[in-house]
Formats: structure tokens, C-alpha cells, sequence
């Protein structure tokens, strides 16, 4: 029987097998192979499919309207963590939420104009 390896792409870029005990031991010359795993584990993990690719469209969003996080998150109605966690991949925007990102990304200006006068209507 073949015992699968299991992998983790740390925060810092390194990628490190994780063992049987729970420990985890660095994986020799696996630095320039940290895109690609990244990719895989993408695919490979339903729980972050898609994730990477929230991530760079959450970022996109917020950077091409030239805001903060926390002026985006303000002018959103949500968190900082929530646009935090978005544009590090830990979270992904779901259903409301992504369909405002989406509105923000296609209309920016309308979008912001309707979230505007939301905020002022009793």
C-alpha cells in the first residue's frame, strides 16, 4: 500500500511534510516548487478550491478602486477582517458578498453611489 505524502505550504513559503507524529520536517529544494504545490493543493483541497484565485480578485477589486483595507472594508459595510481574510486567502467571499464584489468590479461608481445612499436612508 502506498502512503500518500502530506504536505503544507507554510505562510512564509516554505513547503514541509508533515509526519506521522504531527511534526513537520522541510522539504529540500521544495522553495522553487511552492507555486506549483500551491496550485495542486488548489485543486486537490475542495475546501480551498479557489481560494488563490478569490484572493487575487478580492485584492484586484479593492486596488483598482484605490482604497485601503480599511477604507474598502468602511465603504463595503464589513470588517477589516473580513477583507483581510479575503485578500489572504483564508476566507473566500460567498454568495451576497461576492455578488457585491462583483457589482463593485463592473460598476464601481454605481456601486458605490447605491451603498452610499443605503448608509444615509433612515
Amino acid at each position: 500500500m502506498n502512503a500518500m505524502m502530506r504536505v503544507r505550504l507554510k505562510a512564509d513559503g516554505r513547503v514541509v511534510e508533515i509526519l506521522a507524529d504531527g511534526t513537520e520536517r522541510a522539504i529540500a529544494g521544495a522553495a522553487t516548487m511552492a507555486p506549483a504545490i500551491a496550485g495542486a493543493l488548489d485543486v486537490a483541497n475542495p475546501r480551498t478550491a479557489g481560494q488563490g484565485r478569490d484572493a487575487v480578485y478580492a485584492k484586484g477589486i479593492r486596488a483598482r478602486a484605490k482604497l485601503t483595507q480599511a477604507e474598502f472594508a468602511a465603504r463595503i459595510g464589513v470588517p477589516i477582517e473580513t477583507v483581510r481574510n479575503w485578500e489572504q486567502g483564508k476566507r473566500s467571499p460567498r454568495g451576497p458578498a461576492r455578488a457585491l464584489l462583483k457589482m463593485i468590479d463592473q460598476a464601481p461608481q454605481v456601486a458605490f453611489a447605491v451603498l452610499n445612499t443605503a448608509k444615509s436612508e433612515p
